[in-house]
């Protein structure tokens, strides 16, 4: 995983009144909301004897372990441990490691850092969808790692194929280009498939001309993915790290087509059933790819129509490098 980034790892309605225990980049985190309706995240391991945080209960804005009651606050701090009375001060070394975590867009963000100090960036999040959209979102585990979940958002190749029944109709095999762009770390790739006629040739990224009026897609670093379908529909998808061989994926339907609550609501969760269909023709792919795990040298023979996996993955490189 790639240090100091905001990882999407939750809905934001995933976390109520009592602590949730969830597995997220390698680590076990209990995550919970205190009278002060503040949002919590700590490691998830009693510095005492090991219990799970995540099965205690709520004290005001802290969370008390279920074995020796032992009230652990928000930074991760012990401040009150029963056996040795109100009285005694807790010894600093009482204490877990604990996350940063805003919520936006209805999703609970995480700073993954070795430290919570220096300046943090704002959330990177698809901001126009802010503005005026309705949307649904269905969610499942798949058991691979989230750059495998990740790349599939980005292969343009595999839509005639995988697709076939669905958006991949009408076997528009060449892909020309495609092209990408980067904004910060925000990845905007142009896709042009077309038919092979069997005389036409795949254009290379520099000889599209208007590239900006085609299709596209956005990747930000390190998770989260929207298909530009147009103004007034987006898919939207987070792919959440559980660990090295699991990810949870939130996929959401985005529209504005049609503002009104009620009936918008019932248009993007039938729009979510087409999605999960489409969802489900990748999965089948997808988990039979080995290794689960990708990198940017892995003995793969790639094209160029690859390129915005192949951008992925120097991206990915490159911010390890720096984070380090």
């Amino acid at each position: 995983m790639i240090k100091n980034q905001w990882y999407a790892i939750l809905e934001s309605k995933e976390v109520k009144k009592k602590p949730v225990g969830v597995t997220r980049l390698n680590e076990k985190l209990v995550l919970w909301r205190g009278a002060d309706g503040k949002l919590n995240c700590i490691y998830d391991l009693c510095c005492h004897r090991g219990a799970s945080l995540a099965i205690g209960c709520i004290k005001d804005n802290q969370i008390e372990c279920p074995f020796h009651g032992f009230l652990y606050d928000g930074s991760g701090q012990v401040t009150l441990i029963p056996a040795n009375g109100k009285a005694d001060k807790v010894p600093s070394r009482y204490k877990v490691h604990s996350y940063i975590v805003k919520e936006k867009a209805g999703l609970i963000w995480l700073w993954y850092s070795d430290s919570n100090d220096g300046d943090i960036p704002e959330i990177p999040f698809f901001e126009e969808l802010l503005e005026g959209f309705i949307y649904k979102t269905f969610a499942e585990v798949w058991p691979v790692h989230y750059t495998r979940a990740a790349e599939n958002q980005m292969d343009v190749v595999h839509l005639p194929f995988v697709h076939t029944s669905t958006i991949g109709k009408g076997n528009k095999t060449i892909i020309n280009g495609p092209v990408v762009k980067w904004q910060d770390n925000r990845m905007t790739f142009y896709v042009d498939n077309v038919f092979d006629d069997g005389q036409t040739k795949a254009l290379k990224a520099d000889q599209i001309e208007n590239y900006e009026s085609l299709f596209k897609l956005d990747f930000q670093m390190p998770n989260t993915w929207q298909n530009y379908i147009d103004e007034k529909v987006r898919v939207f998808a987070v792919f959440a790290p559980i660990d090295e061989e699991n990810t949870k994926i939130y996929l959401r339907f985005y529209q504005k087509f049609l503002p009104v609550p009620i009936i918008g609501g019932m248009i993007t969760s039938i729009s979510n059933i087409f999605n999960r269909v489409i969802l489900h023709q990748d999965r089948r792919v997808v988990l039979t790819q080995v290794p689960k795990k990708t990198e940017l040298a892995m003995g793969e023979n790639l094209i160029p129509g690859d390129l915005p996996i192949i951008e992925f993955r120097k991206r990915r490189k490159l911010l390890k490098e720096t984070a380090n």
